[in-house]
């Protein structure tokens, strides 16, 4: 497997993994916060400008994309970055060993029984609605309005995010035909295991998710013993759109 990935600056290598949907570019509104270290940013299997594996429409085949590659580039053990789908993968690759400082915000995994259907059904539908605009959605991310209305489970403030980076933001979710597949296996799959010797974990959660629910929160927090919980007051599922500045210093003084 071989996988799309960029390295921008200098010093301390930091990891940066996206979450369903997205790519490398869902990082925009907060690199140039984090100066003075050597960002590595990915496309996971199926994302962005990585082809798709015969197993990456579930989580356990982007896993073993991951371990193979961090193996194959010499990165294991470097401090890792995730959001939502990619903070439930960095949070495996601590389990796992294979990271350094670990940085988890809004990761999925830690749902309970409707909770599952509540992401199943939501985001099923919110991709068939992206696919059937698709023609239309830069404008509508344009438009603040049309713009709040389309993020309106996953930004607490989306008036205040770049009209052009969310149109490719949606058009990305709506172009990963592994969407669906991995939706599917993340709703209903089994819950994400913890590690007694989370020390080096730090979980972020968004005051306002209304995907992964802020009472997820203190079960990542439980499984993985030792860690620390910051709370975003006033984000919704991405810290790192809704308050990139607080997002950035954590991420700089936890990893």
């Amino acid at each position: 497997m071989t996988i799309a990935f960029e390295r921008r600056g200098t010093g301390r290598p930091l990891l940066l993994v996206h979450g369903l949907g997205s790519s490398r570019a869902a990082w925009t509104p907060i690199l140039p916060l984090l100066p003075n270290r050597e960002l590595i940013l990915v496309d996971l299997p199926g994302h962005g400008a990585t082809p798709s594996e015969a197993d990456s429409g579930t989580f356990q085949g982007l896993v073993r994309s991951m371990e193979h590659w961090l193996a194959a580039e010499g990165l294991s053990n470097v401090p890792m970055v995730g959001s939502s789908m990619g903070a439930r993968l960095v949070l495996e690759m601590h389990r796992r060993g294979l990271s350094g400082p670990t940085v988890a915000l809004d990761p999925g995994g830690f749902w309970q029984g409707w909770e599952r259907t509540l992401v199943s059904t939501t985001l099923t539908a919110s991709v068939a609605l992206l696919r059937a605009l698709k023609a239309a959605l830069p404008a509508l991310s344009r438009n603040v309005v049309s713009r709040s209305a389309l993020l309106a489970q996953l930004s607490a403030r989306p008036w205040t995010l770049d009209g052009n980076f969310v149109g490719h933001e949606l058009a990305s979710l709506a172009n990963t035909r592994t969407a669906n597949s991995l939706i599917h296996d993340l709703a209903y799959g089994p819950a994400q295991m913890g590690s007694t010797e989370s020390n080096a974990v730090t979980i972020g959660w968004g005051r306002h998710d209304r995907l992964c629910l802020p009472r997820q929160a203190g079960r990542a927090h439980e499984v993985f013993a030792g860690s620390r919980l910051i709370w975003f007051e006033h984000s919704g599922h991405f810290p790192m759109w809704d308050e990139p500045a607080k997002a950035a210093a954590l991420i700089l003084e936890a990893a």
